[in-house]
């Protein structure tokens, strides 16, 4: 019976100091993530002039995207989803309009 006892103190001594051992480490662990979290915001940051500039030429692409499958239907292409690039065949497409007309 002593042998049981002084086996479950000797685990419980050694749960006890992992116990300590991990609780050491949740200072260190929060701080750094803490510091990932503001790296990755750095990193994602970009300058206001940067994203002047970004937002201009996304608007710029966009304008020409639109302006080149207005070109494409207009020579007789789907735009639509449903059937892109196949040839017109009768009238007008109502999906291809209707895609046209979003801005």
């Amino acid at each position: 019976m002593r042998q049981l006892t002084q086996a479950f103190l000797e685990v419980e001594e050694k749960l006890l100091s992992l116990l300590e051992e991990v609780r050491s480490l949740r200072p260190y662990i929060e701080s750094l993530e803490e510091e990932n979290i503001r790296l990755k915001r750095e990193s994602c940051a970009l300058p206001q002039n940067e994203t002047e500039r970004v937002i201009a030429n996304a608007a710029q692409i966009e304008g020409v995207a639109h302006d080149n499958l207005v070109r494409l239907y207009k020579e007789g292409f789907h735009v639509c989803h449903l059937h892109f690039g196949q040839p017109i065949e009768a009238g007008a497409c109502l999906f291809c309009a209707g895609f046209l007309r979003r801005e």
